[in-house]
């Protein structure tokens, strides 16, 4: 019986841990730094209140976050014609990393903003440990999706959500 009650507690207790994972959490006003014009804001004020948000986290060193976004900005055009919504990178990269940042994002020809959170602060904030990393924000500022990590094709499920959350008229 007491083996029983354990099991009931911590089933519970995992089940309701990931429920408040789920949860809307707001976004963190923690400082990050918009690489195409040198100015640090707030990470809150990078969404556009009103506006639902995708935003990647990645680094220059990691093959799967560079291939979603690749996969991601190919789909752009596509996915605007069916959900109104903005994308955003962020990197995880060290500061000293920045200029390599920069570089592979101009040859890459990212047209969507990108910035950097270059001692893991935000990173912090958020509470996650690995990159790739997408939040879903809704149009109340809400962080209402995350996703860890990339597998091929996994970028349709973004789209399934953009589609729900914000469908075009």
């Amino acid at each position: 019986m007491k083996k029983l009650l354990s099991m009931v507690v911590l089933t519970t207790s995992v089940l309701f841990a990931h429920a408040q994972d789920n949860a809307s959490q707001s976004l963190p006003n923690t400082v990050v730094k918009d690489v195409k014009n040198g100015k640090k804001l707030p990470f809150n004020k990078i969404v556009t209140p009103g506006r639902v948000t995708v935003v990647s986290f990645w680094a220059t060193w990691c093959v799967p976050c560079k291939k979603e976004i690749k996969n991601i900005s190919k789909a752009l055009p596509s996915w605007k014609e069916k959900a109104d919504f903005d994308y955003v990178t962020v990197s995880i990269d060290e500061a000293r990393a920045e200029g390599i940042m920069n570089t592979y994002a101009v040859s890459q020809g990212w047209e969507f903003p990108y910035y950097l959170d270059a001692n893991s602060d935000l990173k912090r904030s958020l509470n996650f440990q690995s990159v790739p990393f997408t939040l879903i924000v809704d149009k109340e500022g809400k962080i209402t999706w995350r996703h860890i990590g990339y597998e091929e094709g996994g970028e349709n499920e973004i789209l399934a959500k953009l589609e729900e959350l914000s469908p075009k008229k």
